[in-house]
This record gives structure tokens, sequence and C-alpha cells, in this order.
């Protein structure tokens, strides 16, 4: 299923791990690490799931990874992780 043409979705959860990564470091600095840890770990998850799906072995593993992705960043915006 690998398409190596410029895909919108891959490059914008890539820069949007990178946000990621500067905004926990910025929590780090403030002593909020349990805080910076769950946004790390959920932030960086959805361009994980979304590059996998990249690589899926049928048309319905690949709306499974993508389905993850979505989960996980809507646990993102609902804040669910921090409860």
């Amino acid at each position: 299923m690998r398409n190596d043409k410029e895909n919108i979705i891959v490059n914008k959860t890539f820069n949007f791990a990178l946000s990621i990564i500067e905004v926990t470091e910025d929590l780090h600095e403030a002593k909020r690490f349990p805080l910076a840890n769950q946004i790390f770990k959920a932030g960086r998850s959805i361009g994980a799931n979304v590059r996998e799906a990249q690589n899926a072995e049928s048309k319905a593993d690949f709306v499974h990874k993508l389905k993850i992705a979505a989960k996980e960043a809507d646990r993102r915006n609902t804040g669910s992780y921090y409860v």
C-alpha cells in the first residue's frame, strides 16, 4: 500500500510531533512531569500510527491503523489522558 508521493497527513502529524516535543520540554522545565509524559506519548503516537498505516498490508489494515490514530487524536483533544 506504500505510496512515495508527498502525503499531507504524514507531514502534518510529523510536524505535530515536533511541536509536542517542544511543549513537553517546556513542561519539564516547569516540573510538570506527569503531564509532560502523557502529552509526549499521546502526541507522538498519532504520527506513529499514521506512519505505520502507510505500510499497511491491506486496505482494511490501513483503515484500522488510521482509526487508531484518530482515537489518539480524539483523546488528546478531549483531555481524557489527563483525568
